[in-house]
């Protein structure tokens, strides 16, 4: 099965590099990496470039102008660009655990996908996370973090599990199971069957839109926010406006209630590869 993960990015380059440091200490290196980059600049382009160079894997740069919020646009594009057999989604600003791609691919099962979650850092907390304690993977473990004064339940609870008991969690969650851009996984097929991710959307939940396509097609959802472990580095977002909020929640109804399974707004119109 080959495997791609595309990861979205936009002008956060330090947190970048500290997310393929991520995947540099993976547990398995059988994938590829398209980076769906949302018309980011020169220093963004150098992280990519070393890691193009030093990596276990390979690195594709899929890149449009900078041109407003377009993420559903690029990561349309990375998914033309991409090779695998089987998705992976997450973003530049979150840190992998050792195993989250074998959880992904030891999850990988034919009609449905795989919904994991997310432990939110501070900014401080973010940005003094070194090479090191991704290398160590010390910086997923609840002590280390609670010494930091980070003390969130929920999060540390996704995080400092052992795999018994991050099972059992994912079970009796009452968390529903959604399409989370940062954390999710699927199969290449079934995403262009539904259209990929609609490009009318702004930021607030368009990725789950396209989730709600995929389950009204017969594709399930498999709950894994205990088992596949990502750290969200902290940073600003000046694209978040309640109007994209409003407009993305009204999109998303209509999914729900026509049973909608294609977007006319999605991966046809964007055809046009575009890589760099």
């Amino acid at each position: 099965m080959k495997t791609s993960i595309i990861l979205s990015t936009y002008k956060q380059p330090k947190w970048l590099r500290k997310t393929l440091l991520g995947y540099v200490h993976q547990d398995t290196h059988n994938f590829e990496i398209v980076i769906a980059d949302d018309g980011s600049g020169e220093e963004t382009r150098k992280v990519i470039e070393h890691f193009q160079h030093s990596a276990p894997f390979a690195i594709k740069h899929v890149w449009h102008d900078d041109d407003g919020f377009r993420k559903s646009t690029i990561l349309n594009k990375a998914i033309l660009f991409s090779e695998g057999d089987y998705l992976i989604f997450s973003d530049g600003d979150c840190i992998p655990r050792h195993d989250f791609v074998s959880t992904h691919l030891d999850a990988a099962q034919p009609g449905h996908f795989i919904s994991g979650g997310y432990c939110k850092l501070p900014l401080d907390l973010s940005r003094a996370i070194t090479e090191e304690d991704i290398r160590s993977g010390r910086c997923f473990q609840s002590r280390w973090l609670g010494t930091r004064g980070f003390h969130k339940l929920d999060s540390m609870m996704k995080i400092g599990l052992h795999k018994p008991l991050s099972r059992l969690a994912d079970g009796i969650t009452p968390t529903k199971a959604t399409w989370n851009g940062c954390n999710a996984s699927g199969w290449t097929q079934d995403i262009l069957a539904v259209n990929g991710h609609d490009e009318s959307m702004q930021y607030g939940g368009q990725d789950r839109e396209m989730g709600e396509r995929l389950m009204n097609l017969g594709v399930q959802a498999k709950q894994f926010r205990h088992r596949a472990v990502l750290l969200h580095l902290d940073h600003p977002r000046g694209y978040k406006t309640p109007e994209s909020i409003r407009k993305n929640l009204a999109v998303r109804a209509a999914t729900r209630s026509s049973g909608s399974t294609w977007t006319p707004r999605g991966i046809v119109k964007s055809a046009r590869k575009s890589a760099i």
